[in-house]
């Protein structure tokens, strides 16, 4: 079977590749998904992420990380999303963009045509703010973006005690400015988890010029010299394989993208040589890794309006199921992290260097540990950290997980900033807001009752410490040595081959990075359809019909 383009990925850059690919009837698009098509009730359930995060399941792959001596030789947690939707089937569906600097860094440092004012209209084209459009909000786009339908008293409570410490009320994390205490804006739709899928697949499933295909685990890239010619894959045991007229376009992830490119012959040469893989590219796939590391602060509260667990918390699920299915509002439509702050931690910064997200009960080891009672919570952590890991493939074959470094805490900076956000979660929770409910007791925490110190701050850190879930950049883009795409994310040196996903960012940015990678797809997909002479828009006319 023949395609002009082969996406492999159906996460959000992928989903969103599909649709606007597809827009073109004249040419025939296909998009291979490893997992199934998440269309199950539980997918629509914003809080059911609480269920697919804890371990490996049909929407998670749930690696790990190796050993990471900056968290004492522990091993992470690296849950992914599977099947359509990807991460966003699974993510807490927080609204953000990052700041207007980070796009601005990418093109000083080597990204040029991707500074703010570049990628600003494509996150406008692909935004249906609830809100309203502005010159920093879109209506019309898929990605529908909400104010929550029920904010919770607790969520409530934070802001209240966030601006008693100082922080300036934000009401909108996505507008002028991100600094502040607030609320989130989320990904939902009439109380529902809107994910990519639902937002840009379901409405182009019945063009007859798109092929979805599910439970496809593409397994190697093919060639022919320098070429990208087509996807080798496997499914329900058999293996198949399609031709690529065009483009063969990789959108499985940070972690799954370069490991594709490895096991198919592109990456470091002496590595793969070492595996016995033949090596068509000597590009430094897999370097470059970066995650936003974050610790939580988990109290005690004896009040079963927040979640927990308690013969009076489950009366109040079983009513809030209820409240759901008749309403679609209540408890159930939660993002559990529904408001949070961007802080500055040290006067002289310019921009915030911390993100908190305040969740309305215990989370502990990504849910994975469970303690009778109820509680809330706060995570912390740095937007920019200067530490660096790396992925590498265990093995060719492509079913072995890949080897995830993500180099946690090898620049003492972030520990230092990480210390610096750990005392302004404290100090939060110290106001009066939260007087009637233990307010300034660290002897409710768990774990850090007696963590008082900087040293006992670093060595608590360092001990409970892991990912809130944002790899990005181990297929850098840029224009030296160090990047693995060009500008218009193409892989260097190799004819009809791009990466659309988070793994081109060179930099993290300051915040969740569903949206950014919307836009990232929005974008490659403009450039695409610009090469082959299809209908597409330019960044002009796309913020016109965005605002419009």
């Amino acid at each position: 079977m023949e395609f002009d383009y082969i996406i492999v990925g159906g996460g959000s850059g992928g989903c969103v590749l599909a649709a606007r690919l597809s827009e073109d009837p004249s040419v025939r698009v296909a998009l291979l998904e490893a997992g199934g098509a998440n269309d199950r009730l539980l997918n629509r359930v914003p809080t059911g992420a609480a269920v697919h995060i804890i371990n490996r399941n049909a929407c998670n792959w749930a690696f790990s990380t190796t050993p990471q001596p900056g968290l004492g030789g522990r091993i992470g947690y690296q849950p992914r999303g599977r099947g359509l939707g990807g991460s966003s089937i699974i993510n807490a569906m927080v609204y953000l963009r990052g700041q207007r600097e980070d796009y601005d860094d990418w093109a000083a440092e080597g990204a040029p045509g991707w500074a703010w004012k570049d990628v600003l209209p494509y996150f406008l084209k692909a935004e249906n703010n609830e809100r309203g459009a502005s010159g920093l909000h879109g209506t019309g786009g898929p990605l529908n973006v909400a104010d929550l339908r029920s904010p919770h008293p607790f969520a409530r409570l934070f802001i209240e005690a966030g601006m008693q410490a100082g922080l300036p009320r934000n009401n909108d994390f996505a507008g002028e400015t991100q600094e502040g205490v607030g609320f989130y804006q989320v990904t939902q739709k009439n109380g529902e988890r809107w994910s990519v899928a639902r937002a840009y697949l379901d409405p182009a499933r019945s063009r007859p010029n798109l092929l979805i295909e599910t439970g496809a685990l593409a397994t190697r890239i093919l060639f022919e010299g320098s070429r990208a010619v087509g996807i080798e894959f496997d499914q329900g045991g058999a293996r198949r394989t399609l031709r690529a007229r065009r483009e063969v376009i990789l959108a499985a992830g940070a972690l799954q993208s370069p490991q594709l490119l490895m096991v198919s012959g592109i990456g470091p040469g002496p590595s793969l040589q070492g595996l016995g893989i033949p090596v068509i590219a000597d590009l430094p796939v897999g370097l470059n890794l970066q995650d936003h590391l974050d610790v939580v602060i988990n109290r005690r509260v004896a009040h079963t309006d927040l979640l927990g667990l308690s013969p009076a918390g489950a009366v109040k699920l079983l009513r809030a199921i209820g409240h759901w299915r008749r309403d679609r509002r209540g408890v159930l439509t939660s993002n559990f992290a529904e408001a949070g702050a961007f802080v500055r931690t040290l006067p002289e910064l310019t921009r915030p260097d911390v993100q908190l997200h305040f969740v309305i009960g215990m989370v502990d080891n990504h849910n994975r540990t469970f303690h009778w009672g109820h509680g809330m919570s706060c995570h912390s952590c740095p937007l920019r950290p200067k530490s660096r890991g790396m992925l590498h493939i265990a093995s060719p074959d492509v079913r072995e997980a890949p080897l995830i470094d993500p180099g946690f805490l090898s620049v003492s900076e972030d520990l230092e900033t990480m210390v610096r956000a750990f005392k302004v979660v404290r100090r939060i929770f110290a106001q009066p807001a939260f007087a009637p409910f233990g307010g300034g007791d660290a002897s409710r925490e768990l774990y850090f009752a007696d963590v008082h110190s900087d040293d006992e701050i670093r060595a608590a850190i360092r001990s409970r410490a892991d990912t809130i879930y944002h790899p990005v950049g181990t297929c850098r883009m840029g224009t030296d040595a160090r990047a693995v795409v060009d500008l218009q994310l193409r892989v260097r040196g190799i004819d009809g081959l791009r990466v659309v996903d988070a793994s081109v960012m060179p930099t993290l940015v300051s915040g969740n990075t569903n949206a950014p990678v919307v836009m990232i797809a929005e974008k490659a997909a403009d450039m695409i359809r610009s090469v082959s002479g299809a209908a597409g828009s330019t960044a002009t006319t796309v913020r016109e019909t965005a605002l419009a």
